[in-house]
């Protein structure tokens, strides 16, 4: 279903992005944020954003550059004031569910949107839980004007699909990890994908915002199953950042680095996405936790047991 006027829409998140194209909405597209980059097409749009630091350190060196922006209450984006008056859309899409992860309301807010001709309806999302994706689905069809019910119902099905074979038997126990240094546990929709997939979620509540964790939590509950998903890195920049767990003592003797169990997933382009790839998501913890099939084998790698 088209919606009943051409829209102009700039998406300053990533997750929201490919909501637009899940809907069917990808023409309307004509601005994005820095982070979005999937699907490829939109690479070719104007970018209305960056962010206000070098996001090329390490775990611990972002961490602290991005503290440092909250303690002194600065955004950690810029929006581009001048290419949203050139773009002059009629619906921004931006977030409250997290200041560090995208551009947010606030942002927004203080850039010149709201004194854009086109007087752009503003949708935000929130996003902490799996119900919260798929309503977030609803928010953006809603504000242009379509019907979302039908493409929910796809990814829903899609997902059941995986619930449906989930091997039965005793679930491993696992630990997903959103951040290596400080440690931080994957919440928000993660602890739901987990079980779903059949596993124990150890770490981080569904619907809640990720919490920091200690190394000595992290040994004391002994995982079957460790999975590196550090927000915003792929595999390629997790890989070389890994020696924040491998190098810490006791690493060598946890039972899932001697069953070689311990995994770096793809969190950028997957699980800290909080759109139609959810599904994916689960689709890959399936994978990762029985084995099922190699569709998604490009999205994770297993570390060997070392030497």
């Amino acid at each position: 279903m088209s919606p009943s006027r051409p829209k102009r829409i700039v998406s300053l998140i990533a997750s929201a992005t490919e909501i637009v194209f899940e809907l069917g909405l990808g023409e309307f597209l004509v601005g994005r944020s820095h982070e979005c980059d999937f699907p490829l097409a939109v690479l070719d749009l104007p970018c209305c954003t960056r962010p206000r630091f070098d996001c090329s350190g390490n775990s611990s060196e972002i961490d602290l550059l991005v503290k440092q922006s909250l303690r002194d209450a600065l955004s950690i984006y810029e929006v581009f004031d001048d290419v949203l008056q050139a773009l002059q859309p009629t619906h921004i899409i931006t977030q409250t569910q997290c200041e560090v992860c995208a551009v947010s309301l606030r942002d927004v807010e203080r850039s010149v949107a709201s004194r854009l001709k086109s007087c752009p309806k503003i949708i935000s999302l929130s996003p902490n839980s799996l119900a919260d994706i798929w309503d977030d689905f609803r928010r953006v069809a809603d504000g242009v004007g379509i019907n979302a019910e039908p493409t929910i119902t796809k990814l829903l099905l899609r997902a059941a699909t995986v619930t449906e074979s989930v091997p039965q038997g005793p679930r491993p126990r696992v630990a997903c990890i959103e951040w290596l240094e400080p440690l931080m546990a994957a919440g928000n929709w993660v602890p739901e994908l987990v079980e779903l997939a059949g596993g124990e979620n150890l770490f981080g509540n569904a619907g809640e915002h990720s919490p920091w964790m200690t190394w000595e939590e992290l040994l004391a509950t002994d995982p079957d199953i460790i999975i590196a998903m550090p927000c915003g890195f792929s595999i390629e920049r997790t890989l070389p950042e890994m020696h924040w767990l491998t190098e810490r003592p006791g690493y060598c003797n946890l039972r899932a680095v001697q069953n070689a169990r311990v995994y770096v997933a793809d969190g950028n382009q997957y699980f800290n996405r909080p759109g139609p790839r959810v599904v994916e998501s689960l689709e890959i913890l399936a994978e990762i936790f029985h084995g099922a099939t190699s569709k998604h084998s490009a999205a994770f790698v297993r570390l060997p047991v070392p030497s």
